[in-house]
Parts: structure tokens; C-alpha cells; sequence
């Protein structure tokens, strides 16, 4: 029997009142807030539940026998836990003294990975601009999908990665190992915490120096959060082409100013301007994704082409596609499209240089007049 087996065998004994929330496929996360207060989002909701730990100490236990399973330590002196369960779920844990109380929280991992067809048919996406992400995609353009926590960036990141071609060799190399593409050719890269003694961790930067030397086609990264950002742009500079990655941030552009900072934090000292030089060329499409509250949805927003510097030196983007709302249904649920703003995209003439015209469908920003 395989570990995750073992583990989904005896998940109820492991944490007891969230079993039954592992298994349900409806839920998405769970959030336990202390023993007595345990929350699950559905469709994008939150709902309180009626499931309860008879004590911290239980919900303690529940912890450490997390922690056993997956080889790490929660402790006093190392009071908080991020790790992956056997089932690919992501669990995050802290404890006293880190905290008031104990909180877990597990977002639970999709066992099917979703296509932009997928999100098409959920109204994420408009038929114009899931065409066009394809497209951009197959040209290899660097992509980054900026959103908040929980609108999705990794779902659509696995949706987006869908759209490269079988042939090609990917390396995906994520902090917590979420993503499972379609592709046969594929290799996955996981960070690592040190141990106790302060050895043998893995950052997502070190896989990331180690990835160049796997002949790599295109390169994935679950989202930049640190000095690796510094290489990654220069790998999209240096001909790493078509590389996906995701970003916590509001908009396009605080995508952009993100990316800078996090690339001027790495050992590597450059001046600022050389940095922002650098990601002005670097990323060429931007993907806003937003969780609008009305009804849970989570919903591509903006689509922009990052086109360089301007004069006084700030980036300079090209709206695509934006969200417009139209109203609502009597059910609550949000009536929205994501419509071209028919300016278009500066890269259209290479659609003959990869041989795509024939596969254009739609009218859209990238072929507009």
C-alpha cells in the first residue's frame, strides 16, 4: 500500500473531526482557529462549521502527528509548520508561542487540473481571451499572474500550462509541490525547510540555479516571492522563453513594482533602474485574477502587455482585456465579461514567425487592425 494510501486509510485518526472535510470534495480549505472554531470555504465562501477538537491539547496532537508524517518538527523553538500531506495537500501550522492560540489551516490540493476550456465554462474567462492566453503560451511569451490569496493563481497557472506543447521539457519548481501537469515530459522541484540542526534545506532560488542546467524548454515557478525573481528575469533574457510564474499583488503594474523589489533583494547588487530595465523586458502579459465577494467567484480581471519603459522611466502597459460588470442574478451570483479594449497586442506580427495564424478563431486584441 503507497504512503498516500496509508494516509487517506487513517486521515480520521490523524485529525479526527476534519476527516470528513478531507474527503469532501466540495471543500477547498480548512481553517482551524483554536480547538473550538473550525471554518471550510466552499465556492469560494467561508462557512463557519459545527466540527469541534475536544481540546488544544487534541488539536495539538493532531499537529505533531502531521508533522511525524511528513518528517518535520513543531516545537517551541520552531513553532511553525509548512509542509505537504502524502495526499498533496498544503498545510500550514503555528503555535504558542508564535500565536495567541493554534491555528491550522490545509488548502486542500485538486486531484484534476483544471484548462483554460475549464474556466471558460466556470466564466472565469471570455472565448477572445482564453484564445489569446493560448496563443501567448505557444509563443513563448513570459507570463505572470498576479492576484491576492485565494483567486486562484495556481489553478490558472496549471490551466495556462496546458497550452504548451507535449514536446517540450518542463521544469516546475514550487515551495510546496501543488501542481501536477498534463505534459509527459515534466520535472518537479520541490524547496526545503533545514532541519533541526539548521542543514540540508533548499530554497526555491537554488532549484531555480539548478533548473538551467536541466535543459529546460520552459520553465515553471509556482509564485516569486524572493531573490530568486532577480534569476528569473535574467533567465527570460537569456533565452528561457515562455516561462510561467505567478505574484502576490493588486494590479499590473504593483505586479511589475513587486517583481522589481524582489529582484533587488537578492545578493546580486544592481541599481534600481537596471532592475526595472530589466523586468520592463523581461514580462510581456500580464493576468490579473480577483475573489469577488458577492458570490465567491474567482475571475481573470485584467489582461495587459507589458511594453517597456516610458519616458520618465515607469512601466508602461497595454490594457487588453478588462472585467466589466453587468449586474447580478437573482441568485446573487455575479453577471460579469471579460472584454477585449481593442488595442492591440505589439507581438500580433509574430503570429507567422511560429506558424499560428491558421489557428486563429476569434477576433481580439492580438490580430486587431
Amino acid at each position: 500500500m503507497s504512503r498516500q494510501a496509508i494516509f487517506e486509510a487513517s486521515v480520521s485518526y490523524f485529525l479526527g473531526p476534519l476527516g470528513p472535510f478531507l474527503e469532501d470534495d466540495s471543500v477547498t480549505e480548512i481553517m482551524v482557529n483554536g480547538h473550538d472554531q473550525i471554518y471550510v470555504e466552499r465556492r469560494g465562501r467561508l462557512e463557519a462549521t459545527s466540527a469541534r477538537f475536544p481540546s488544544d491539547d487534541a488539536l495539538l496532537s493532531a499537529i505533531h502527528n502531521v508533522a511525524q508524517w511528513v518528517g518535520r518538527e513543531i516545537n517551541d523553538e520552531r513553532p511553525v509548520l509548512d509542509a505537504r500531506l502524502p495526499n498533496g495537500s498544503r498545510v500550514h501550522a503555528v503555535i504558542p508561542s508564535a500565536s495567541r492560540q493554534i491555528y491550522l489551516t490545509i488548502r486542500k490540493f485538486s486531484r484534476e487540473t483544471l484548462t483554460l476550456d475549464d474556466l471558460l465554462r466556470f466564466g472565469s474567462i471570455s472565448p477572445a481571451a482564453k484564445e489569446f492566453l493560448e496563443l501567448c503560451v505557444r509563443m513563448k511569451k513570459n507570463i505572470l499572474i498576479s492576484g491576492g490569496t485565494g483567486t486562484g493563481k495556481t489553478s490558472l497557472l496549471g490551466a495556462l500550462s496546458t497550452a504548451i506543447p507535449d514536446e517540450e521539457r518542463i521544469v516546475v519548481i514550487e515551495d510546496t509541490s501543488e501542481l501536477r501537469l498534463i505534459q509527459r515530459h515534466c520535472l518537479y522541484l520541490e524547496a526545503r525547510p533545514p532541519n533541526a540542526f539548521d542543514r540540508g534545506g533548499l530554497t526555491v532560488r537554488q532549484l531555480f540555479v539548478a533548473s538551467l542546467r536541466m535543459r529546460p524548454d520552459r520553465i515553471v515557478v509556482g509564485e516569486v516571492r524572493s531573490g530568486e525573481a532577480l534569476d528569473l528575469v535574467q533567465s527570460m533574457l537569456s533565452g528561457h522563453a515562455g516561462s510561467l510564474s505567478t505574484i502576490h499583488a493588486n494590479n499590473p503594474r504593483d505586479a511589475l513594482t513587486r517583481l522589481e523589489t524582489l529582484s533587488l533583494m537578492s545578493d546580486v547588487e544592481i541599481p534600481v533602474y537596471v532592475a526595472r530595465a530589466q523586468v520592463g523586458s523581461a514580462i510581456h502579459v500580464i493576468v490579473q485574477l480577483a475573489r469577488f465577494a458577492e458570490d465567491g467567484s474567482r475571475r481573470i480581471t485584467r489582461i495587459a502587455e507589458v511594453r517597456g519603459l516610458d519616458q520618465a522611466n515607469g512601466y508602461l502597459l497595454g490594457e487588453l482585456f478588462t472585467h466589466k460588470v453587468a449586474g447580478r442574478t437573482r441568485a446573487g451570483e455575479l453577471i460579469s465579461e471579460l472584454a477585449a479594449t481593442g488595442l492591440a497586442a505589439s507581438f500580433r506580427d509574430e503570429l507567422a514567425q511560429y506558424g499560428l495564424q491558421r489557428d486563429v478563431k476569434l477576433t481580439g486584441p492580438l490580430w486587431a487592425d
